[in-house]
């Protein structure tokens, strides 16, 4: 049997983490044949958006993946903008699929999938991606792009569709009051964690080895964070704050990722080489390494695909409370900041420290509960279920 992925609503990023690289690799270990429909856009070595060639070749799990380039038949703009592309209709035939995961309805070309599906028999799952923290942000977008455009592509397919999936809560709300799909037919699909990656991120040695390279002691509590810092997640500059206004010589902190260019300066004079360390951007693989040095996770600024990963990896988190993302909590294995100033990330840091049961019994619903949950070995299962 065989599965094709579809992701042409937005990037597709080799050598990734993201949900569109996990579960093509998941259902491959399953034992489906698998393939990749992509768009060309990407991201390089620095974590930036960008456009690579059309084509055709075999990722790093050895699943075939076919970019398909944007029209030529409209203006070069209107074509991404629109996610129409050249070949899709064609595509869908030559990989004959038996089911379709679709990632992302938000693609003007989603019309060749219901014409492929209206004369082959396929079953169809759709996700999404999108809520109110990074879509409709204004009221053309929302009122305009999603709740015209998009929302027309999403009825196109629902007939054809056997689950909408939203990746958070608040985008299986989305899901249901921005494009008005019937709640039957709109779940909860969790992201989550490379198993393979946290069976060797566990390993001792690995812990020991990123403690050494940073001079992070065994008895030092280390915090890590990771992932790009913009002007939408300057947070993490609070974080280095509170850290450094601990008065415990013990608690250290790790940052990576890729800042932007006018933030640069800003984090780098937030770091004093001991206490907090910022590390730069490293490969989406060796996330799982750090994480596993950590002693606690936090992420202090707007959701990203590390919460689940972490997680999945079994490790305590102190994330912000943004709305429609609890789910992350399995019953005591992260804690929220409301506020997320500098003097509320001290003291929750510090009230951890304090209470070493409260801090074991983070520890025991992260690994008896959330690492199961959010295992993309599991997730990939659900992905294709159907009643």
């Amino acid at each position: 049997m065989k599965i094709v992925h579809i992701c042409l609503g937005c990037f597709y990023i080799d050598n990734y983490s993201y949900q569109e690289n996990m579960i093509p690799k998941f259902h491959k270990k399953m034992g489906y044949e698998v393939e990749i429909i992509a768009s060309t856009l990407s991201f390089n070595r620095s974590g930036e958006s960008c456009y690579v060639d059309a084509g055709v070749y075999t990722n790093e799990y050895g699943i075939k993946v076919t970019r398909l380039p944007y029209t030529k038949k409209l203006p070069s703009k209107v074509g991404v903008f629109f996610r129409i592309y050249d070949g899709v209709y064609e595509a869908l035939c030559a990989s004959a699929p038996d089911i379709l995961f679709i990632h992302g309805c938000q693609f003007w070309d989603i019309k060749c999938i219901v014409k492929y599906a209206k004369s082959h028999k396929v079953k169809i799952f759709v996700d999404n991606h999108a809520d109110f923290s990074n879509s409709a942000t204004n009221w053309l977008s929302k009122n305009i792009l999603h709740k015209m455009v998009w929302r027309h592509c999403a009825h196109e397919v629902m007939p054809y569709t056997e689950k909408f999936y939203g990746v958070l809560p608040a985008r299986v709300d989305f899901l249901k009051d921005i494009y008005k799909l019937p709640a039957e037919k709109c779940e909860l699909l969790v992201m989550g964690a490379d198993d393979d990656l946290v069976e060797r991120a566990t390993n001792p040695a690995v812990r020991t080895s990123i403690r050494e390279k940073y001079n992070i002691q065994e008895d030092d509590f280390l915090i890590v964070t990771g992932g790009k810092i913009d002007r939408w997640k300057m947070q993490t500059l609070l974080l280095m704050d509170a850290v450094k206004n601990i008065q415990n010589p013990h608690v250290k902190l790790i940052v990576f990722g890729s800042v932007t260019q006018d933030l640069k300066d800003r984090v780098l004079s937030h770091v004093d080489g001991e206490k907090v360390q910022y590390i730069g951007w490293i490969q989406s693989s060796d996330s799982y390494k750090y994480f596993a040095a950590a002693d606690l996770v936090c992420f202090p600024g707007r959701h990203s695909v590390f919460w689940e990963q972490v997680a999945g990896q079994g490790i305590p988190m102190l994330v912000k409370d943004w709305p429609g993302t609890h789910h992350v909590d399995l019953g005591g294995n992260v804690l929220f900041l409301t506020e997320g100033t500098v003097d509320e990330i001290k003291s929750i840091i510090q009230k951890l420290l304090s209470n070493p049961k409260e801090y074991e019994q983070m520890w025991k619903a992260s690994k008896e509960k959330a690492a199961k949950v959010f295992s993309y070995a599991n997730i990939a299962k659900c992905a294709i279920k159907t009643k």
